[in-house]
């Protein structure tokens, strides 16, 4: 039995925007504690992008969320350049570490967030906002990838956001030694605008632009609201509004993205902390 307990920082960027991300990541984790070897798993929430909470470089595992709005906004400002400032350390530290390793998890934003760092690819402004629950592509690398490999083709999930990570510099990804994972659904997207949707920068970090901690109970319970499914309507009309319902309770859809994903990340940096650590 390892009794080392592994630490896990959740980095909030939802900027105190009312959301269900981080109550579903906390939840995510939480199942973890002492389900593998019976190694007990904490957490501690870091309020980045509104308070300016950075965590320290002593956790084992980062999970950074999803968040509204622009991932640009944040330039000239303290907290954003501490998180960078955090992204060096352990991104140093894991380099200059061939036993024990830092684990991060990008979502969302926070993939943008990645794209800016490590400067794979090009982040922009979406030509239209992405919506809903949506089809999604795993790469060659995608389908052998150890998180990835148990979904779908294609796989479903939950996207939400204003930008895109598109336009990949093959020469960064070749020098990183990254792999990109998983793509838009061609019929989803306009012609040389289909984004990149998980990219791996190493055993130990990858991110993904959809929410793979998406809870379908309460996002079918939001959306079955009559205001909610007015905002919806009227933007985007009652088929995709029907077709986002028939997803979100279809158990091979989002489902299998939200116990895939994820858990998969969570276990995997788990077992291989534990070998650490023992």
């Amino acid at each position: 039995m390892n009794s080392k307990e592994i630490n896990v920082a959740i980095i909030d960027l939802y900027n105190n925007e009312r959301n269900e991300g981080m109550r579903c990541i906390k939840e995510i984790v939480s199942a973890h504690d002492r389900l593998i070897n019976n190694t007990p798993v904490a957490y501690e929430v870091f309020d980045t992008r509104y308070k300016g909470e950075i965590p320290s470089t002593d956790f084992d595992i980062y999970i950074s969320s999803g968040g509204p709005g622009s991932p640009f906004e944040g330039e000239g400002k303290k907290w954003d350049s501490d998180y960078f400032k955090l992204l060096d350390n352990l991104w140093s530290f894991n380099r200059n570490n061939s036993d024990q390793k830092k684990y991060i998890f990008f979502i969302c934003h926070s993939f943008q967030m990645m794209a800016r760092y490590f400067k794979f690819a090009e982040v922009t402004e979406r030509y239209e906002k992405s919506f809903g629950i949506l089809p999604f592509i795993r790469t060659d690398a995608g389908k052998i990838d150890t998180v990835l490999k148990n979904l779908t083709d294609p796989f479903f999930a939950a996207d939400f956001r204003q930008y895109h990570v598109i336009n990949q510099d093959e020469k960064i990804i070749q020098e990183l030694g990254a792999n990109i994972l998983a793509i838009e659904d061609p019929s989803e997207t306009k012609e040389n605008q289909q984004a990149l949707m998980a990219v791996r920068i190493s055993n130990e970090i990858m991110g993904t632009q959809f929410h793979p901690e998406a809870d379908t109970e309460s996002m079918l319970y939001h959306f079955k609201q009559d205001e909610r499914k007015k905002q919806v309507t009227d933007k985007y009309g009652e088929r995709r509004y029907d077709e986002m319902l028939r997803l979100l309770e279809d158990p091979n859809a989002t489902k299998l993205t939200r116990k895939t994903v994820l858990p998969t990340f969570l276990r995997i940096a788990i077992e291989e902390l534990n070998t650490v650590f023992i």
